[in-house]
């Protein structure tokens, strides 16, 4: 459960905007779209390869 305490005479905008944020980094949204469609344990696996390979290579571009 997310909660964001509020301040007394605290602007209401500002507390949508510190629960939006700490909602965000929770990931549910990215999880529930990521569970709405099946994807093979193989292409998984693949683009896990890809961003591995392409984190390495931005590694050996910046030595």
């Amino acid at each position: 459960m997310i909660i964001v305490p509020v301040k007394e005479g605290e602007n209401i905008e500002r507390a949508l905007k510190k629960f939006k944020r700490k909602f965000e980094k929770t990931g549910i949204v990215r999880e529930l779209r990521s569970r709405q469609t099946f994807t093979k344990h193989s292409v998984t696996n693949r683009d896990q390869k890809k961003k591995a390979i392409y984190k390495q290579r931005l590694q050996n571009n910046e030595e």
